[in-house]
């Protein structure tokens, strides 16, 4: 794959549907397809479809064990809905153990502080779970109105911190798009969520930045 393929790929996906993108993101990974997913808000309509274009998709979840008890619940029920093949990866700390050793999760003003917890509590899972899984093609919920980094992204990328073909099927889709497509397909939904690796949402946590690709190969 060269940059010069990737930019004719996403010149010919801008008009395709997020189903027909699945769809060619799976046809392009000679069996070795894979969707992360962290079951925030809108995350069944990837999930969705994903295993509408391949059933038993793996599905990576990295469990950093900060979730809120409904996101939990809500990754159950998308799990026994979906019949997901999820891959759960969890820190070599529990949540508990990295509070007594290193404190309460950093504020929005601690960035290095947040960096550490991130590779810590999220990164060193993730990758220990896509060199496990091993894709050729890492399926991903991005979307450009997201925060202003994803907005200079694309449907496909090379991903320089896992070394993966990137495709993001529902990258173009706002808000009301993603609200639309749940209720056609009559998915569900859960807005308490929290991600203690970004801090708030204008903020990465790693995986799909720069600095995330620095600590992941140090």
């Amino acid at each position: 794959m060269t940059p010069d393929q990737v930019a004719r790929w996403n010149v010919e996906l801008q008009r395709k549907s997020p189903r027909e993108i699945a769809q060619w993101a799976v046809a392009h990974a000679d069996g070795r397809a894979l969707v992360s997913t962290n079951f925030r808000p809108y995350e069944a309509v990837i999930l969705h479809l994903c295993v509408e274009a391949q059933p038993d998709i793996p599905v990576l979840w990295v469990d950093h064990g900060y979730n809120r008890p409904a996101t939990y619940a809500h990754a159950e029920q998308l799990r026994a809905r979906l019949k997901l093949n999820l891959k759960a990866f969890l820190p070599r700390m529990s949540a508990a153990h990295r509070d007594a050793i290193h404190g309460p999760i950093p504020p929005t003003d601690d960035e290095a502080g947040l960096q550490r917890f991130s590779a810590l509590m999220k990164l060193e899972p993730f990758q220990r779970g896509m060199k496990e899984l091993a894709p050729r093609v890492w399926i991903t919920a991005l979307r450009k109105v997201q925060n202003p980094h994803r907005a200079g992204l694309d449907i496909v990328s090379l991903d320089p911190n896992f070394g993966t073909l990137k495709v993001s099927p529902v990258f173009n889709l706002n808000d009301e798009e993603m609200e639309a497509y749940l209720a056609d397909h009559n998915l569900p939904n859960e807005w308490d969520y929290f991600d203690p690796a970004k801090a708030d949402e204008k903020r990465e946590c790693g995986l799909h930045a720069r600095w995330g690709g620095e600590m992941v190969k140090a």
